[in-house]
């Protein structure tokens, strides 16, 4: 489909797409632009930088991942990515179906995005990923309402409104961590925040649990969330808050927070959860803020995550840590992000 004139920089260009089920095979110039918007880039990025470590050390490579590039090309043959699409895995499942702009939040537009969105879901079919595999789609909000539009009309596969999940894409640096002294706890509980260890699996794996729950219709059995806990605890990726009460046996796991998607220069915090007998405490802000301390001055340069519209306490927990615009304020790189869902009696769900 040929693109339609937009803004100078999209004058006179072609489109061209291309699919991938070797990361290693991905161009340089592809690779670059994702690494240059890494916070942008956080649901595709680190998944393709493990791929391609997975490549070069030999092992095995998973030939169900597959990524699809949408590039304007200008008049002398030069190559801009617009969009790009991943259909990956991990240990826990399959991921929705992730994709990313390079373009700022304001060129998406219908004019703009339509003929993209319409090439990925041809390369889609061409690839041979089947309609079950297709079962939701996360992007920023004008790329996943439109690739659910045009998905519907294409497939004839239903998609659900609302969304699974609407959430605002925020990040945190150095110079905008509010870096403050912990509060004390009340009466005679102590604290103490720190990477999870094996001993703890029973309990992350309850929070895990409890997170699967309010994450419908992501829910996991309690094998499942073991499963979860076990992996994220193994890969250092959990850290939690321990609680004690003088006179008390032994401490408590009140909270968790999880980072799983990471690059050398951006970790993304994906699980957020305290115990129901611990909320009000402020156990989360005191969690979040540690370790984002923890990532951000031990070489990453931003951390990232998502907080759903309607969960205003998780707002102001990571506004007060130092997530940039959350209160209102118009920051580049702080997107409208939507998961949407499709008919689950013809799709397979996965995790994530």
């Amino acid at each position: 489909m040929p693109s339609t004139k937009l803004t100078p920089a999209f004058e006179d260009c072609t489109l061209e797409t291309n699919v991938y089920n070797i990361a290693s095979r991905i161009p340089s110039y592809v690779f670059s632009k994702l690494e240059q918007i890494s916070i942008r880039t956080n649901v595709v990025l680190p998944l393709l930088e493990k791929a391609i470590s997975i490549e070069r050390s030999g092992e095995i490579v998973d030939n169900d991942n597959l990524w699809i590039s949408c590039s304007s090309v200008d008049l002398n043959g030069n190559r801009s990515l617009d969009l790009f699409l991943s259909c990956t895995e991990s240990e826990m499942g399959k991921y929705p179906i992730f994709i990313v702009a390079t373009v700022p939040f304001s060129y998406l537009t219908n004019q703009f995005l339509a003929p993209r969105v319409y090439n990925l879901i041809l390369a889609i079919k061409r690839a041979g990923i089947p309609l079950q595999r297709v079962y939701s789609i996360f992007a920023p909000e004008p790329i996943a309402q439109l690739f659910a539009e045009i998905w519907t009309k294409f497939t004839g596969v239903a998609h659900y409104e609302p969304p699974y999940y609407a959430a605002m894409l925020s990040f945190c640096t150095r110079s905008s961590l509010r870096n403050r002294q912990a509060k004390r706890m009340h009466g005679s509980v102590r604290y103490n925040l720190r990477t999870a260890s094996m001993s703890d699996l029973e309990a992350v794996a309850a929070l895990c649990y409890r997170f699967s729950a309010e994450s419908e219709p992501f829910i996991l059995d309690k094998s499942g969330a073991l499963k979860e806990a076990e992996i994220l605890i193994r890969k250092e990726q959990v850290w939690v808050h321990e609680t004690q009460t003088e006179g008390s046996a032994r401490p408590e796991i009140a909270c968790l927070v999880a980072y799983t998607r990471n690059t050398q220069t951006t970790a993304t915090i994906t699980k957020v959860i305290t115990s129901p007998r611990h909320r009000g405490l402020g156990c989360a802000q005191r969690l979040v803020r540690q370790v984002c301390k923890h990532l951000l001055y031990s070489g990453k340069h931003s951390v990232a995550l998502y907080v759903a519209h309607d969960n205003n306490a998780a707002g102001k927990v990571y506004h007060n840590v130092g997530f940039l615009g959350l209160d209102n304020q118009v920051i580049e790189g702080v997107e409208r992000w939507s998961e949407i869902g499709f008919d689950r009696a013809k799709v397979q769900l996965g995790h994530w």
